[in-house]
């Protein structure tokens, strides 16, 4: 589990590969530096032609330029850090510092620098003392390295450009939700009426810090279950707030009048299924995925953006991942031993609950504009078109009522009210007849 939390955190960190370029910018200079060409070879008329001043200099001039990129480099991240947020939503910087382009190009970068700043010590100076002697080919590397730098600036510029467009900004978070629909739900999840509810005696096992909670692994909690021959379900999903303290996992055995388990064994394997951290990741969270899209989408209806063309384009993208998710069988997962009786309950988020987070607040922000009510319509109706049961599309004929309700009361213009009326009765008519 922390080998796995360094991980993700190390991914999002802008200094990882930075510091890692810094170490092998040194170690190649140093290998480099003991590299001799020998005067009349053939790499003799590729390397560095000039004396160990003019070597120098070349050196202090790659570092000072190095210096000013780096600069421009960080400068134009943070812009598009603090456009991100105060556009978008807060919630999408995580995207941006994950970027693996600008981690490469910012490393690239400093590798430049240190390499070209290193050089001064052993270009034209030796014990103190000026020499015409000096590493040729180490010194045009760093010209190679200067000209890479170069055209990786220019690359830099046109992946900021588009990166920060936000019809690039949806499609990351759209395809990064998919991938964790993909790969990190349960595939087998049971619906949540059939949660076991703890009984009186169940004895809660207190969650070890305060955060968020952003993976879930029971399958490193069953062993400890069975071992302990006792039920354990995690009280929390991934992605809710915890306290330390409070509790994480209730677990209990099938009479009160037995003994109770010994709590050591749990708690150790708790804190190995359960990751707490101070901010909510994408790693399994896909509510997380589908509230960055809607944050995008109510911004863009506030007074202040007043853009309803973009809260419907992420509205467009919310339906890409909700058609996937009503192709699923979502809610609880339960693991059972050997013997099949029922050992570890994880509570997962159903349809309503995404149905809920995806439409709900863009409802209610942009029940006053009809295109973003007709988007809303189509989004319902593509949905119910995937779900897999009456009951799944009944639940998103519900939220198209609920979309003409707030329509009806808000918009007054009755000519724009009668294409709603048709389109949602069409929407009504596909989904339950």
């Amino acid at each position: 589990m922390r080998r796995d939390a360094t991980g993700e955190y190390l991914r999002g960190a802008l200094w990882a590969l930075p510091s890692l370029a810094v170490v092998l910018a040194l170690i190649a200079g140093s290998g480099l530096s003991f590299v001799q060409v020998a005067p009349g070879s053939w790499a003799d008329n590729f390397v560095f032609q000039g004396t160990a001043d003019d070597a120098r200099t070349l050196l202090i001039a790659i570092a000072s330029t190095m210096a000013t990129v780096i600069a421009l480099v960080l400068g134009l991240t943070v812009v598009a850090l603090q456009l991100a947020s105060t556009q978008f939503s807060p919630r999408l910087l995580r995207n941006f510092l994950r970027d693996r382009v600008n981690q490469v190009v910012l490393s690239i970068f400093v590798a430049t620098f240190t390499y070209s700043t290193a050089g001064l010590y052993t270009v034209g100076v030796e014990a103190r003392q000026r020499v015409d002697e000096y590493p040729r080919l180490a010194v045009t590397v760093a010209l190679l390295l200067l000209f890479l730098s170069l055209l990786t600036l220019v690359f830099f510029v046109h992946h900021l450009t588009h990166s920060i467009q936000i019809d690039e900004v949806m499609r990351t978070v759209e395809r990064r939700t998919l991938r964790v629909i993909a790969h990190d739900l349960p595939v087998e999840a049971f619906n949540p009426a059939t949660r076991p509810d703890p009984p009186p005696w169940a004895i809660p096992v207190p969650a070890y810090g305060s955060g968020y909670v952003q993976t879930i692994h029971p399958e490193y909690l069953l062993p400890a279950a069975v071992s302990a021959d006792v039920v354990a379900a995690v009280t929390r999903m991934v992605g809710e707030h915890v306290i330390a303290g409070s509790p994480l996992v209730h677990v209990w055995r099938p009479g009160p009048d037995q003994p109770p388990p010994d709590l050591d064994g749990l708690r150790s394997a708790t804190r190995d299924a359960v990751r707490i951290g101070f901010e909510r990741t994408a790693e399994q969270d896909v509510a997380f995925g589908v509230r960055q899209l809607a944050d995008i989408a109510v911004k863009a209806l506030s007074p202040a953006i007043n853009d309803p063309y973009t809260s419907i384009q992420a509205i467009e993208h919310l339906s890409v991942v909700l058609a996937s998710l009503a192709g699923r069988r979502l809610g609880d997962q339960q693991l059972s031993d050997s013997s099949g009786a029922l050992r570890v309950v994880v509570p997962g988020r159903d349809l309503a609950y995404y149905l809920d987070l995806a439409t709900g607040q863009v409802r209610r922000y942009g029940k006053a504009e009809p295109r973003v009510v007709r988007a809303l319509l189509r989004i319902l109706h593509s949905t119910g078109q995937f779900c897999l049961d009456d009951a799944d599309r009944r639940l998103v004929a519900r939220h198209v009522q609920l979309v003409m309700a707030d329509a009806e009361h808000t918009i007054a213009q009755q000519a724009d009210l009668v294409a709603i009326r048709e389109h949602a009765d069409r929407v009504l008519d596909d989904l339950v007849g």
